[in-house]
């Protein structure tokens, strides 16, 4: 069996867009991982009562961050796909951050894109296309998921597509 972080990235640097996998579905608080090893998707955790994923959440396939996982996404859509979806997705930016565990440090950047199926996102270029109140939102929700898993995310900036493309293209598996 194939694993999904292997499967092909696609991306298109000029469209901006690239393949995504969805490991956890908007308005969930069980937080999904797809284990390679056993071939089948794994609970990580459960968020508090009162706390759950704005938008579906997965990783960049053919990607590695420094943390050793596959790049993180957040992809805005209408409303939930499903665990397991490869969605075709438009790159519209990314929030830079630290995260801190056990007083170790690494970059865990969270990819910002849209799905090209999206029906009210469709006109979503970037980030500013967004809005402030709405990046600010997202970033506050990675800062509170982290703390209530004992873990410190730190914003650095926030960046638009051609950073968010210079990111995958780094980190892409040769």
């Amino acid at each position: 069996m194939t694993s999904l972080h292997h499967l092909p990235l696609n991306l298109d640097p000029e469209t901006r867009q690239c393949q995504a996998i969805i490991e956890t579905t908007r308005g969930q608080r069980t937080k999904l991982k797809w284990d390679p090893a056993a071939g089948t998707w794994k609970l990580a955790h459960v968020l508090p009562r009162g706390m759950e994923f704005p938008y579906d959440f997965g990783f960049l396939p053919s990607t590695q961050a420094p943390d050793g996982d596959p790049l993180d996404v957040l992809v805005i859509m209408d409303a939930e796909s499903t665990a397991g979806c490869l969605l075709d997705v438009r790159l519209i930016g990314v929030i830079e951050a630290e995260q801190t565990e056990n007083g170790k440090t690494v970059r865990n950047d969270r990819i910002l894109a849209v799905a090209v199926e999206s029906q009210d996102f469709r006109e979503i270029e970037t980030l500013s296309d967004l809005g402030d109140s709405l990046v600010r939102q997202l970033g506050d929700f990675f800062i509170n998921y982290n703390r209530a898993r004992g873990k410190q995310f730190r914003i650095l900036a926030n960046q638009g597509p051609g950073a968010a493309v210079a990111l995958i293209q780094a980190s892409q598996k040769k």
